[in-house]
């Protein structure tokens, strides 16, 4: 950890200022006061033993500037107990991956050096999160913002608008050196996982570690479309083999991701963690009662009220955004076919040009829609009051993944069943992904530094020369951190790759570039997303994660529904009709016949291929052998009389 960003706690031993906590500036005295107190006491009366110092305005500090700004640190022996709090699995001196434990610290592989700065980041706000009201009946100096036991104080006191953020610090020689080796050298290389997990926590290193996955993925479709492209555009009999190709590629990549995924959650320490208990997430309300589980005062909400909620308003709502959806939907038509007359009356070169300018217009609108809804249905998932964050997460990712599916998808499947143009297909199909590509790359790589930059222009360009190059101060480098953008997480990014893949998996076989253009974009959002990482947003806090959640399930289901999209559009080719000349109902069977068999398949190809490798089950069924056995010697080492029980 870099010496710069050394200060002093009130006994005159250094630590290292790991977090920020930034209060508003008119924060009365008494509350900063008590909040400080409870992060500095032990954890025996209740604070969260951490180091805490007021940051100190630099030389150009200026009366503007908050002086409610906190440096937040921990000793090196509180983050090592802190490690075992949260579970922690780190690499023991047999190679294996083993929970840490402070009392056994000197049986695992450097474990002086063992925790990177974003594991201890992660301490730090885990603790931070667990500062629990006792017997404080408000927070000091605000007699309206009421608090009982076990209420989070940090919680509260953001959902009260006094907390303005919490964010953990970049760190500037880890910073540089991972840029060098990710982004600022263009290369054909794999990314360095390792260190993006180091600095960024386990999450972000999947979600770039499935973009790499799936980018590479993607070449033996991109190899196989090319040629298809340039020798049989129009003889659009032989893309059936191209389809069949497309159902066993959607299935088997999958199926290896997460044996992939497997292996670096085990490297990581994050395949055999116990999910810790959640708490309440912030926005959560309720009727003051105890939880039965904990046995701590917390809001409780009907269940049943929460249904009604989602049945009565948000369905009722999606369905709405839907229908809208299908207007827009049938307006571009209306525009495909006016563009089309055009052309027909006149064929020239601004009337061929004119036939794309319906399918880009609707791209934009598509694009702005899906922006619109989005808001929409965050505000409608916390409207519905679920308690729990993860709760919370996939009411929402649920919503939007309908409309998005819907929304991007629902035209290309009225061109390639109702109307049975290909030629439009392929048009539209193209058009759209181009279009939606581009709108993605200016909305997550140029807007966002475009914005920075005009915010604070001078600041920026101060930043990046001294983050760089020479030394920053502390007050300086936290003020400059501030003023930054917030990274909302890898939803979008997730929800990109998903359309993206929809793309690919459903109708490639009819525009077999689609694979080639998803390479270049992926190849360029490796970069962009890199560099927003490190140049425009905070410093997100680490996420432990063994997998990329709830989006496992949502690839799969676009699969399964590429593999009804592709069978349906390998029987409507001419040359499978061919084969039932007289009866329709004999090829719709035969086509449902081969779906079932293909989907029969594919749930047998995922029961076959294990979802962890075998060494790595081994070496899990090995560790709980070994935590069984040492649990019966200590058992068996207890005297007799602590093992008995007595029947009264």
């Amino acid at each position: 950890m870099q010496k710069s960003l050394s200060v002093y706690d009130s006994d005159g031993s250094t630590f290292v200022p790991l977090v920020v906590i930034e209060l508003v500036s008119e924060t009365k005295e008494e509350a900063i006061a008590w909040l400080l107190n409870r992060v500095r006491d032990k954890q025996q009366d209740g604070g969260a033993e951490l180091l805490v110092e007021q940051l100190t305005p630099g030389a150009q500090g200026t009366e503007k500037d908050n002086p409610n700004v906190y440096v937040v640190g921990a000793s090196w022996q509180r983050l090592l107990y802190g490690a075992e709090d949260v579970g922690f699995f780190k690499e023991f001196n047999d190679g294996s991956m083993r929970g840490f434990t402070y009392a056994n610290k000197h049986n695992f592989k450097e474990f002086q050096g063992n925790l990177g700065m974003a594991e201890c980041q992660y301490i730090i706000k885990h603790e931070l999160d667990n500062l629990r009201a006792k017997d404080e009946a408000h927070v000091p100096g605000y007699p309206k913002m009421k608090l009982y036991p076990g209420k989070s104080v940090i919680r509260r006191m953001q959902s009260k608008g006094i907390l303005v953020q919490v964010f953990p610090l970049h760190e500037k020689e880890e910073l540089k050196r991972l840029s060098f080796s990710w982004f600022k050298k263009i290369k054909l290389s794999f990314q360095p996982l390792d260190d993006i997990r180091h600095y960024f926590g386990e999450g972000m290193a999947l979600y770039f570690g499935f973009l790499e996955y799936f980018t590479l993925a993607l070449i033996p479709m991109a190899l196989i479309g090319i040629p298809y492209y340039l020798f049989d555009w129009e003889d659009y009999d032989k893309f059936t083999v191209f389809a069949g190709f497309n159902l066993v590629w959607c299935t088997v990549i999958l199926e290896l991701w997460k044996r992939l995924s497997a292996s670096l959650a085990y490297g990581w320490g994050t395949l055999s963690r116990k999910k810790a208990f959640e708490e309440p997430r912030p926005g959560f309300h309720g009727v003051l009662g105890v939880n039965p589980v904990t046995g701590r005062a917390e809001p409780l909400y009907s269940n049943a009220k929460r249904q009604l909620r989602i049945y009565l308003v948000s369905v009722p709502f999606v369905l709405l955004c839907l229908y809208l959806s299908l207007y827009v939907m049938m307006i571009y038509f209306d525009m495909e076919g006016w563009a089309l007359m055009i052309h027909d009356e006149e064929p020239t070169l601004w009337t061929g040009l004119l036939l794309f300018i319906p399918s880009i217009i609707y791209a934009v609108v598509i694009e702005i829609m899906n922006l619109i809804y989005r808001y929409a249905a965050e505000f409608l998932t916390g409207w519905e009051n679920h308690r729990l964050e993860s709760t919370f997460q996939n009411h929402l990712v649920l919503k939007v993944l309908v409309f998005n599916f819907f929304n991007c998808f629902a035209s290309l499947f009225y061109i390639a069943f109702v109307m049975q143009d290909m030629v439009l297909l392929r048009q539209s199909l193209a058009t759209l992904l181009i279009t939606s590509q581009i709108l993605n790359q200016i909305m997550e790589a140029f807007l966002p530094y475009w914005l920075q930059r005009r915010r604070n222009k001078k600041a920026h360009k101060r930043m990046i020369k001294t983050m760089e190059d020479k030394e920053l101060p502390l007050s300086e480098q936290v003020k400059l951190e501030a003023d930054m953008s917030t990274y909302l997480g890898t939803f979008d990014d997730y929800l990109e790759l998903f359309l993206l893949f929809g793309y690919v998996s459903l109708f490639s076989c009819v525009y077999p570039l689609a694979a080639v253009l998803v390479v270049l974009n992926n190849v360029t959002e490796v970069y962009s997303d890199a560099f927003k990482m490190c140049k425009v947003f905070k410093r997100p806090f680490s996420e432990p994660a063994a997998n990329i959640g709830v989006w496992q399930l949502a690839f799969e289901a676009m699969s399964v529904i590429a593999v009804v999209t592709n069978c349906a559009l390998i029987g409507m080719s001419p040359q499978v009709k061919s084969y039932f000349p007289e009866s329709e109902t004999q090829l719709i069977m035969w086509v449902v016949g081969f779906e079932h068999f293909l989907l029969a398949s594919k749930f047998i190809l995922t029961f076959v291929i294990p979802d962890v490798p075998k060494h790595i089950q081994i070496k899990l069924s090995r560790l709980e052998f070994e935590s069984l056995e040492a649990l019966k010697k200590r058992h068996q080492k207890e005297p007799v009389y602590k093992r008995l029980t007595y029947r009264v």
